[in-house]
């Protein structure tokens, strides 16, 4: 007997106790007793509690009324001092009103290395999650290609709040099609070696700025 026919032959006696996929739906057969939501808040403090996390991840945060937003973004990009900006198809045109530096639309054929060359890239966002200060995309039309938000530096999201924004995992979930390209953000992108040592950037864009627009 192989090492693999050892290994398979203990799954399954492991497993005999275990309905059949065929036998029980799998709603059933997967618990969801689970909390959907831990705390009780209102949808100011989810709010709230997204920015807070999402400053912990070392995510830039910012907060503007939807008459603020373009004047927001043309300081963030000045900041930044970035002279070309990525920008998906479906952008509201609106955003980058106030915005001096050129357009770069997301196109199939753009090479890696002329994405490499934008300093930074504007979105949208499918939905926020308030408990782990996470943003998703999906790669809809105020997103964009998954790549033009991984290859840039500088990635500014916008959040409408509250609509965009719920407390939990399961509540995000729900709310996402598992058919898209889903790209979870939880700060800008990190990882660390052996030692400890914080590398920023290596994954994605090494700064992440989130703004916070007020629909109310």
């Amino acid at each position: 007997m192989s090492s693999r026919d050892l290994v398979l032959g203990r799954v399954r006696r492991a497993l005999t106790d275990v309905p059949r996929d065929d036998d029980m739906p799998y709603e059933q057969a997967v618990g969801r007793s689970y909390l959907r939501e831990h705390g009780a808040r209102d949808a100011a403090g989810t709010v709230d509690l997204l920015a807070e996390n999402l400053a912990d991840y070392r995510a830039i945060v910012h907060r503007a009324t939807e008459e603020e937003l373009p004047y927001v973004v043309m300081r963030l990009l000045a900041e930044r001092g970035s002279r070309y900006v990525l920008v998906p198809p479906g952008l509201p045109p609106a955003w980058m009103s106030a915005a001096d530096p050129t357009r770069v639309h997301d196109r199939a054929v753009s090479t890696p290395r002329e994405l490499d060359a934008v300093e930074s890239v504007v979105t949208g966002c499918a939905v926020a999650v308030a408990e782990t200060g996470t943003i998703v995309l999906d790669g809809g039309p105020d997103q964009g290609r998954r790549r033009i938000t991984l290859i840039p530096d500088h990635h500014i999201c916008v959040v409408r709040v509250p609509d965009q924004v719920v407390a939990s995992v399961p509540q995000a979930l729900e709310r996402l099609d598992p058919s898209r390209p889903l790209t979870w953000i939880s700060g800008p992108s990190a990882t660390s070696d052996i030692e400890l040592d914080r590398v920023e950037g290596v994954h994605g864009p090494r700064v992440l700025e989130v703004v916070l627009v007020s629909q109310e």
